[in-house]
């Protein structure tokens, strides 16, 4: 369905900007195959690469291509919009705009699309910077007040976010000198061999209480099983639908970790909870690691206290985030109250190179300090 919905979209693109501009047909042949090319950029990789997640491409391409379709996508909206605009206009008086008085707003439409395009990916490939949560948790043991979380989720790390990026991310959360990191999956896109220089830095994390991850979709794109003996070296202890105990100064806390819904579809176990926090101690409070916000409410009412959680990237488009909504029961970007439990939806450390835009909605490396709040 996403190559259709792209196919329908460059067709909508050809008959209201290409058809009408004020050029030669072989300037409009060129625009339209131009278009046409960026429109089915996904579907490419697919034909030369394999895949549609992670073309094997210089920096420089794989920048120069998610720039070009990003402004592609701001073009379909802003047309879309300009179109809305004329029927309503149609519809309260007679008449409505010339041709050319469309032309212009289009060619508008067009330099503004490719400018937020450059601001947006530019935005994107930022290192990310810091993002401070206060974690009220209810029944926490005294010995945790203050105890310091950094999440980082949805790294893609690929060609478009490398070695030197990742480096940056690393030195950025050491500096704050955490008590545990969790990586609430999607850390790369790419083979083993592919990501080898670029997974490397994470080996260099350090939290005094360990590094644990769990698995996002793109995982499982790349063969989850041979990713995962890498993870372990790297020191990241992957929680598939398992749970580790955090142990301060005789108090305990319980992270528990459960795989992605893509994980059946590709020979993996799916999601299950309960066998995350099968002998997890009954009166230690609860962190659980969920790539997908989905299943929130579900896992509030088993008793999980915190859910940490990534995917949507925030929406990455300030107005965009509304198609993201109805995909995740509307979770998609920071803090949320489910029942008794804290929901944190992370916005993304970093996020696919096929779709590389951030614009009003900045990434995230979340430092998430821990209190005690006690019942009333």
């Amino acid at each position: 369905m996403f190559h259709l919905y792209l196919t329908v979209a460059y067709l909508y693109v050809l008959w209201r900007f290409v058809f009408p501009l004020p050029a030669s047909r072989a300037v409009r042949a060129g625009v339209g195959v131009t278009l046409l090319l960026v429109s089915k950029y996904h579907l490419l990789n697919v034909v030369f690469f394999g895949n549609m997640w992670a073309p094997e491409l210089p920096f420089v391409a794989v920048l120069l291509l998610g720039w070009a379709f990003c402004a592609f996508v701001l073009l379909t909206v802003f047309l879309l919009l300009l179109d809305l605009s004329w029927l309503l206009q149609r519809a309260f008086r007679r008449g409505g705009d010339r041709q050319a008085t469309q032309t212009r707003w289009h060619l508008g439409a067009a330099c503004a699309a490719a400018v937020l395009s450059a601001v947006g990916v530019s935005y994107a490939i930022d290192v990310p910077e810091v993002h401070r949560v206060d974690l009220e948790v209810s029944g926490l043991p005294p010995q945790f007040d203050g105890f310091r979380l950094v999440q980082l989720s949805d790294l893609h790390l690929s060609p478009l976010f490398p070695a030197t990026w990742s480096r940056a991310v690393v030195d950025r959360t050491n500096a704050l000198a955490p008590d545990l990191i969790l990586i609430t999956g999607d850390l790369i896109d790419g083979s083993t061999e592919a990501r080898r220089s670029d997974v490397a830095p994470l080996g260099d994390l350090r939290a005094a209480h360990g590094v644990f991850g769990i698995t996002g979709n793109h995982e499982y794109y790349f063969d989850y099983g041979q990713w995962r003996p890498v993870f372990t070296r790297l020191g990241i202890q992957m929680l598939d639908n398992a749970h580790a105990v955090v142990t301060r100064n005789g108090a305990r806390l319980t992270v528990a970790g459960i795989t992605d819904a893509a994980a059946a579809s590709y020979g993996h176990a799916s999601p299950d909870l309960a066998t995350a926090l099968r002998g997890a101690p009954a009166d230690a409070r609860t962190i659980l690691m969920s790539h997908r916000p989905n299943g929130a409410a579900a896992n509030a009412a088993q008793g999980v206290d915190v859910q940490l959680s990534g995917h949507t990237h925030g929406g990455m488009v300030r107005g965009l985030d509304l198609v993201a909504r109805p995909a995740n029961e509307g979770l998609v970007s920071r803090g949320y109250r489910v029942g008794s439990m804290q929901l944190y939806v992370s916005n993304g450390t970093g996020l696919w190179m096929g779709f590389p835009i951030r614009l009003g909605v900045p990434s995230d490396c979340d430092l998430q300090p821990a209190s005690t709040e006690r019942p009333t």
